[in-house]
């Protein structure tokens, strides 16, 4: 699933591509995607609107248009590329932006499971798609005196407590195993359990692990690039996310891979042990 890097690198592409571009129509060929309003008013409402501005809220992208705000959430291989009219549609096209210059903004999903919703702007930070969302893991948003509040209510894994959108939003299970690793924390000790220092050190390692990340371009595991196409190169730095099997480059010692909050956790049980 696109985290928070990846969903940040779409952004920047899409934001190049497609801004002061008018929609002309949308074609929806899988309802499913659309998850309000209704396909009919989702339709009506968007043609003519002009794409002003891309953000993001976690693993959000949020396109600001005249009048609305269309949330787009990419779920596990969600992607848009913007090609021209002419070109053939492969059978992934799941929804199309017709824009004012015989190009096409195209959302492809193999999986399908991507959702779409169209908002007032008035009524956008009240939809329930960003209400519960926790602050955003960046200098000066994330503060380590939340993380210290939310820890000490909860005696769930820290490995699990990383990937609650509510305490922390855009960690997924890649970025959560890295910044254990660099934290050195086991993922499996409870976040009540975190010494003063434990949480000093992983505020640090959120921050490095996600600006890294983001400027890497993300990671490419499977099928993710960002809207020019090109993959991110992260999965180059990665010290324990996939490495079962593998020799720690801290330690030597060999990397293991468990289950924890129903996810596969990667760690290394010689480094991570506090």
């Amino acid at each position: 699933m696109p985290e928070l890097p990846e969903v940040e690198n779409v952004k920047n592409g899409l934001t190049k591509l497609i801004i002061g571009k008018k929609i002309m129509a949308v074609d929806i060929l899988w309802n499913n995607i659309i998850k309000d309003p209704s396909v009919e008013v989702f339709r009506r409402e968007l043609e003519g609107e002009t794409f002003r501005e891309i953000k993001r809220r976690g693993k959000f992208l949020l396109f600001v248009l005249d009048n609305y705000t269309l949330i787009s959430h990419l779920r596990m291989e969600g992607k848009f590329r913007l090609e021209s009219s002419g070109q053939n549609r492969t059978k992934h096209t799941h929804v199309i932006f017709k824009l004012d210059n015989n190009e096409e903004l195209r959302y492809l999903d193999v999986r399908k499971f991507g959702r779409m919703s169209l908002v007032a702007h008035s009524d956008l930070q009240m939809h329930p798609s960003l209400t519960h969302l926790g602050p955003e893991p960046v200098e000066n948003n994330l503060l380590k005196s939340h993380l210290e509040h939310k820890f000490k209510k909860t005696s769930r894994p820290i490995k699990a407590v990383l990937l609650d959108q509510s305490i922390v939003a855009g960690i997924g299970n890649i970025y959560a195993d890295e910044i254990l690793f660099l934290s050195g924390i086991y993922p499996g000790k409870l976040a009540v359990e975190l010494s003063e220092e434990d949480i000093v050190i992983l505020h640090q390692s959120i921050l490095q692990i996600m600006a890294e990340a983001v400027n890497s371009g993300g990671t490419t595991i499977r099928t993710y690039s960002n809207a020019y196409g090109l993959e991110g190169s992260y999965q180059n730095k990665l010290k324990v996310y996939g490495k079962a099997g593998e020799a720690c480059s801290r330690c030597g010692h060999t990397i293991e891979k468990t289950k924890i909050a129903q996810r596969g956790t990667h760690y290394c049980p010689s480094c991570q042990v506090h």
